[in-house]
């Protein structure tokens, strides 16, 4: 059974920073693209970040590139996106997903239950 638990969550203020993380089980770990995701309170779910099985093809929303910086460990199962000048449009729930591929990473079965993210100005 393919298990995806984020921690890392909380609440910061504006320019503040968070560390996120992703940790996966009952799965290849390195076989998987990971991503990261979120959904804003009214908004659409969007894909923030997502990196490559290998871990050297990273792609990035324009608004978080620059501040967010993912990262992976194969050998620990651990993903990671480290959250840096948080502004408060960053608030929301924030999804680990994996799948094969970041071009259709968002089809994937694999989706973890989210870590709630809030930024206050």
């Amino acid at each position: 059974q393919v298990q995806l638990v984020e921690s890392g969550g909380g609440s910061v203020h504006a320019g503040g920073s968070l560390r996120l993380s992703c940790t996966a089980s009952g799965l290849t770990f390195d076989d998987y693209a990971m991503a990261w995701f979120r959904r804003a309170p009214g908004k659409e779910r969007e894909r923030v970040a997502c990196l490559n099985r290998y871990g050297y093809i990273t792609w990035y929303v324009d608004s978080v590139r620059g501040r967010f910086t993912i990262s992976r460990d194969n050998a620990a199962r651990i993903f990671t996106l480290q959250m840096s000048s948080l502004k408060p449009e960053d608030t929301g729930m924030y999804y680990c997903v994996a799948g094969p591929w970041c071009s259709d990473i968002e089809s994937s079965n694999y989706w973890g239950q989210g870590t709630q993210v809030t930024v206050s100005s």
